[in-house]
């Protein structure tokens, strides 16, 4: 007896190019992911900063403690 498809399985079957890029097929696809990633982490402000706002912070912070110990 033959179980069901998980919902996984059956949208990679039914992604399309398996005969000519195989795995490579998947890449628009985790493209499209980074860059929704990476724009989220430039235009979402929860509590009211975003990821780069912290990392200019920081960045600041070890230029002026760098310059204090010269």
């Amino acid at each position: 007896m033959r179980r069901p498809l998980s919902f996984v399985e059956t949208f990679v079957k039914k992604w399309p190019g398996k005969k000519y890029f195989g795995v490579y097929r998947f890449m628009p696809l985790f493209f499209l992911m980074g860059a929704t990633v990476e724009f989220a982490m430039i235009n979402w402000r929860p509590l009211g900063v975003n990821f780069y706002d912290v990392y200019k912070k920081k960045e600041a912070a070890r230029i002026a403690e760098e310059e204090a110990q010269s």
